[in-house]
């Protein structure tokens, strides 16, 4: 993603805060420098808005300031969350409200590792701000986690310091305009030095704003490639979810989800357990939507539509996937940046036939065989579901799906190895049952789709009334 032609510079960001008599706070910058204060510095007037900037880089110190971490881990969102718990409070604390009627109070902190010498350990890290909008007004937060890509220390802190100042700029001057928000904070910067792969928001002024559009905006607008959301609609970063977990996906449209989605998932589930020798309660699932499955007829997503196959997945409890993978092979390897452990897809037979064309694969060197062999790790299995076109056609798995003559000693290879398995406990009388076929009745008025879907949903789409239903 480019920054916009026309975007203010950061001087002139950081004078439009500094000359604002009624925005005061603090600045906390721990590990990559005091890189987003020096800009306020630079600018000029900045003792109208800086109260306070500090950097704590010896542990020992840094305990005693904000408290110890449990994991030892100090670039991490639960130490930002001290920090910014911290800072803001003393804030409120220190400063007589009689002597500033006016002002605005806000804490800005980051936690971020850069690159190290060697570049074995890449840079990385957590941004947030807590401030208010009006004096005496309950504050917002707003949470997010970066990923520099500058191969350079030096470019990453640049990167750092123009990303913190964009936070602060656009929490005070797009506070009722979250989306022009998001896309500011790339001002002056580009997807290739930064990637914001995490973002939450909530206080008074976020009330109206469901974090997990946010989630597809960013994946949408191109600023990263993945992000997950929970259950209970608040956005994750993936390390929180997947890192050294073992890791089950499951990737549709989902609109709606039908009890067959259902039927895969737990038989996917209960193989994966078994084929792997797993405790249950050791495994991540997650129900996987790309932007493929998103966008309809070349239109633009439908962010409604979204937020509709959203709320049925968090109301079966699900953890939910957004990405840009079109491609599984690029989806593994998205899983084992976190992980190593065991891992499985669940699909079924058409899009295992689609993986075995070799259209697919073009921008790879190695083609098709490259591909297999990044999605085929040693831990990596995939759990088949079987297709029937109508109800007395026949059966197809994979003893008899459709592979190209060429790549079928691969396939069984694949067959052989147990990489590929077949789900066989499945119950023949969902095999009927399609997502489409649901959301035409619903849209016809015509009955007997609720018997399609789980009873959860059924409800969720006749009292929200989803999907035309009427």
């Amino acid at each position: 993603m480019n920054s916009a032609q026309h975007t203010i510079s950061p001087k002139r960001k950081a004078l439009a805060i500094n000359l604002d008599g009624n925005i005061y706070g603090t600045f906390a910058e721990i590990g990559a420098g005091q890189e987003v204060v020096r800009h306020f510095f630079r600018a000029g007037g900045a003792s109208g808005t800086i109260a306070k900037a500090m950097s704590a880089y010896d542990k020992d110190f840094s305990d005693a300031i904000y408290g110890k971490e449990e994991t030892n881990q100090y670039v991490c969102k639960p130490r930002l969350q001290k920090m910014l718990n911290r800072e803001y409070g003393l804030m409120v604390e220190r400063l007589d409200r009689k002597e500033h009627p006016e002002k605005k109070f806000f804490a800005y902190a980051n936690t971020i590792a850069t690159v190290n010498y060697d570049k074995t350990r890449k840079g990385q890290g957590w941004m947030g701000m807590r401030y208010q909008t009006a004096p005496n007004a309950e504050p917002n937060n707003i949470v997010i986690h970066i990923r520099l890509h500058d191969l350079d220390a030096s470019q990453q802190q640049e990167a750092i310091g123009l990303l913190g100042l964009n936070l602060v700029y656009s929490c005070f001057h797009y506070e009722k305009r979250p989306m022009e928000a998001l896309s500011s904070l790339y001002d002056n910067l580009t997807r290739d030095r930064v990637e914001i792969d995490m973002i939450n928001l909530e206080g008074p002024d976020f009330n109206h704003i469901d974090n997990r559009l946010l989630s597809l905006q960013l994946v949408k607008n191109g600023m990263t490639d993945a992000v997950i959301f929970g259950s209970d609609g608040n956005n994750v970063h993936p390390s929180e979810v997947l890192y050294k977990k073992n890791i089950l996906a499951i990737r549709g449209r989902f609109k709606p989800v039908t009890k067959v989605h259902l039927d895969m998932f737990q038989k996917g589930f209960d193989s994966f357990v078994k084929n792997n020798d797993l405790n249950p309660s050791d495994v991540v699932p997650l129900f996987e939507l790309t932007l493929n499955n998103l966008h309809r007829s070349g239109k633009e997503i439908d962010e409604q539509d979204f937020m509709d196959r959203a709320d049925l997945l968090c109301s079966l409890g699900q953890t939910v996937l957004i990405s840009n993978y079109s491609t599984y092979h690029n989806l593994v390897r998205y899983f084992s940046t976190y992980s190593q452990k065991k891992m499985g897809l669940i699909m079924g037979v058409k899009t295992l036939e689609e993986i075995f064309l070799e259209k697919y694969y073009s921008d790879l060197d190695g083609g098709i065989l490259e591909a297999i062999g990044i999605m085929f790790t040693k831990n990596m299995k995939i759990f088949l579901y079987p297709f029937q076109a109508e109800a007395k056609a026949e059966v197809l798995n994979s003893s008899n799906l459709t592979i190209p003559r060429t790549l079928r000693p691969l396939f069984e290879f694949l067959i052989k190895s147990k990489r590929i398995v077949d789900l066989k406990d499945y119950n023949p009388e969902l095999l009927q049952f399609f997502s489409d076929e649901v959301v035409s009745m619903i849209k016809s008025g015509k009955k007997g789709w609720e018997k399609q879907v789980p009873g959860e949903v059924d409800k969720l789409i006749k009292s929200k009334h989803l999907f035309g239903y009427k």
